[in-house]
């Protein structure tokens, strides 16, 4: 009876021992169940979506891949970088460089802050200079640039940093630096290191003399492939970076070529004049016409196609 008794006993004290057990885990299952829930917050934080972009008006929030642009300002650039926005300005919907990718965009204006509203954009792209800021960044995240304040390559990398495509931009930076020096090295050896290179823009009556980096292929003339400017022209250009001239001077202006923005798909009184049929370049068909509206802006697809056609221009053959 002690015996069977002491059966029992045993097989009891083991229940006991299993169920105590048994507890210890499940408290500690608990535990690591409680600790790991404490861990979510930090997680779904860390992958929310959103990063800390370090803008020139100070940090902001913004989506980490942001699918749902509204570009004010610099939508070439965003563009380039194979994002397509929901929203654009009327200059770039204008541009014929990018027709085909902006047929289903809006286009819209801060002008307007419900167009952009309407869009329901993640991410707002917009000028320092442009009204409605304060409406515009209650509708999404709105990053604004000065214009001038970066250089044209300094710029696609911010873009590039905002998409998540810092490498990318960089990429194409170094690469396009590259390309165009030498195509700059190329001209200088066939034409001597002190040609010089006046930009134009014609529009009516009017004409503009550039600088080095007021889009219209200067920065890839200028600064790209280093070839060099007019003096008079650098003396003309250096408060406003453009110059408006009459028709009677422009020829003091010119230098061994001459690039020229402007309505191709028009005639133009400038250069149909006998002033301009008698300036030294023009005589040696030492021009290269360029579509103006496809030359504004200094973003990739812009300046690599300007670069096509400067290449051209300067090295092929001149036909006669």
């Amino acid at each position: 009876m002690m015996k069977k008794n002491s059966y029992w006993l045993a097989a009891l004290m083991l229940v006991l021992v299993l169920v105590m057990s048994a507890c210890g885990n499940s408290a500690t299952t608990t535990e690591t169940g409680a600790e790991a829930n404490a861990e979510q917050p930090a997680t779904a934080e860390a992958t929310s979506g959103t990063v800390t972009y370090e803008s020139e008006t100070g940090p902001i929030e913004i989506p980490a891949n942001p699918t749902k642009i509204v570009a004010l300002t610099n939508a070439p650039n965003v563009l380039s970088l194979g994002v397509t926005p929901v929203g654009v300005d009327e200059w770039t919907g204008a541009n014929p460089l990018f027709t085909e990718k902006l047929k289903d965009v809006a286009v819209v204006s801060e002008e307007q802050p419900e167009t952009v509203a309407a869009l329901a954009p993640d991410l707002i792209i917009a000028g320092s200079q442009m009204k409605n800021l304060d409406q515009l960044s209650k509708i999404a995240p709105t990053v604004t640039y000065t214009w001038g304040k970066l250089n044209y390559l300094d710029q696609q990398v911010e873009i590039g940093k905002i998409l998540g495509k810092e490498d990318e931009a960089k990429a194409w930076v170094e690469d396009f630096k590259k390309r165009a020096a030498d195509v700059g090295d190329q001209i200088k050896a066939k034409y001597g290191d002190d040609v010089t290179v006046s930009v134009i823009e014609v529009d009516g009556k009017s004409v503009y003399v550039m600088g080095d980096s007021w889009a219209r292929g200067t920065e890839i003339v200028y600064q790209a492939m280093g070839l060099k400017m007019p003096e008079k022209i650098k003396e003309a250009v250096a408060t406003d970076g453009y110059y408006s001239l009459s028709l009677e001077v422009l020829p003091e202006y010119m230098g061994d070529f001459v690039l020229v923005s402007r309505n191709l798909d028009a005639s133009n009184e400038i250069v149909g004049s006998e002033i301009w049929k008698q300036i030294p370049a023009v005589k040696e068909g030492h021009v290269i016409e360029f579509e103006s509206r496809a030359s504004s802006y200094s973003d990739p697809t812009t300046l690599e196609n300007l670069l096509s056609i400067f290449e051209k221009g300067f090295l092929e053959p001149t036909k006669s």
